[in-house]
């Protein structure tokens, strides 16, 4: 990963028996891929499904986490290892093994999925602006826009971006434990039970699976691989702890995040029998509960999500539709820069224009992932089971095997959205 054009590398013999595992502190400075990717995850769309699921079924999608757990660290790790060990970012190495057809039409489908994403993530920075300062939403939109073109403009792209979205991922965590704790708390019980009792409530398929899809997709690890190489990873770092611990920390972070709307809306709106459609109205349905402070409080969670994912997913976008048509993909450059502004301008346009709403632009951009990770996804579990992408090493047998079940239950995932999308 530290050079995407060593074509080469995958078949040199690497002796991973001779790198020492990192200590804790150094560790430390090498994670942070997984922290961009945790604030690409959680925008706007994953804290309204997360609060919704709540409201409507309490306690008993819960355990859709531990499958995100097992899910996103599968996906990321086997992305990892690929780019690790052939020497090229996942669509890259697609490229190289499948041909530029198949490079290009991933780059591009991935590209119109966080074009839709990125539409969204401008209302929910609007919305968090508005909650806290009582300001329109699109003047705060607006606002939030302007310090992104900042974070663009400035040298040192990647630092920017890793310290931007780590600040907003702290914020958010703060901001809805404060709002879990001022809700009283979970019923331990009953979340115990929601962790194990493994059913669908009735009318709850769709959308379960629409959420999980969200928190545990693929194109995360994809876009991963390019931020490993702005890290400037080595393949040292596939075996010295470092790969794990930035899975680690991502899978986390998505969890501690999304579990905390979920049980906020279980507790307050669940037993109540209300169901939100957006986040700001959670915010409101909690001022009989937690007074006015919970629309300063969920506000500035709100504006952390929006403002983080739109901080890394407008950049992953262009970054991943350069990848296709083999343009440069280091964040410095000038293509990715003009790309993310040109993308920037006319998403905030568009969603000036429709309304600020991002339910319906959050399912097209679900239309868009149905397209591009099936595709993906056979790629990466075709290069994992090849011979030639092991670097020489012995093949990871429960790495394949994990990664193959999960790209079964994405294709089910994908086509049950797909399906509900165009029926």
């Amino acid at each position: 990963m530290e050079n995407t054009d060593n074509r080469t590398e995958g078949t040199e013999v690497f002796d991973e028996t001779k790198v020492k595992r990192l200590p804790f502190l150094e560790l430390i400075k090498r994670v942070g891929p997984g922290i961009i990717l945790t604030g690409i995850v959680i925008g706007p769309g994953a804290v309204t499904t997360a609060s919704m699921i709540g409201a409507r079924y309490g306690y008993s999608l819960v355990w859709l986490y531990l499958l995100i757990a097992f899910m996103g660290t599968t996906y990321v790790l086997v992305t990892y290892r690929l780019s690790m060990l052939t020497g090229m970012p996942t669509i890259h190495a697609i490229r190289h093994y499948y041909g530029k057809g198949a490079a290009m039409f991933t780059g591009f489908a991935l590209f119109l999925t966080c074009c839709f994403f990125t539409i969204g993530n401008i209302s929910g920075t609007g919305t968090g602006m508005t909650l806290i300062f009582g300001i329109n939403w699109k003047l705060g939109a607006t606002i939030m826009i302007a310090v992104l073109v900042y974070c663009y403009l400035a040298k040192n792209v990647y630092s920017k971006v890793e310290k931007g979205v780590g600040l907003c991922v702290i914020g958010m965590i703060v901001a809805f434990y404060i709002v879990l704790v001022g809700t009283g708390g979970p019923d331990w019980g009953e979340l115990g039970r929601g962790l194990v009792t493994w059913s669908f409530p009735e009318g709850s398929m769709t959308t379960a699976l629409g959420f999980l899809s969200t928190h545990a997709a693929l194109t995360t690890g994809i876009y991963g691989t390019y931020l490993g190489t702005e890290k400037k990873w080595k393949k040292e770092d596939l075996f010295n702890g470092t790969m794990m611990a930035d899975s680690i920390a991502h899978v986390v972070g998505v969890i501690l995040i999304s579990a905390a709307v979920m049980l906020v809306a279980a507790i307050v709106l669940h037993p109540q029998g209300i169901v939100v459609s957006d986040s700001a109205e959670l915010a409101e349905m909690l001022v009989p509960v937690m007074g006015n402070i919970a629309r300063p409080i969920m506000g500035i969670a709100l504006l952390g999500a929006g403002f983080s994912s739109l901080l890394g997913n407008t950049q992953r976008g262009v970054v991943l539709l350069n990848a296709g048509f083999d343009r440069p993909t280091s964040l410095e450059d000038k293509s990715i820069k003009i790309g993310a502004f040109l993308v920037l301008a006319v998403s905030a346009v568009i969603c000036f224009v429709y309304g600020g709403s991002p339910v319906q632009l959050i399912f097209i951009a679900n239309l868009a992932t149905c397209i591009a990770t099936p595709v993906s996804g056979l790629f990466i579990v075709l290069m994992l089971w090849r011979k030639d992408t092991t670097g020489g090493l012995r093949p990871p047998t429960a790495l394949r095997i994990c990664m193959t079940l999960c790209y079964v239950v994405c294709l089910f995932l994908t086509f049950t959205s797909f399906r509900q999308l165009i029926s």
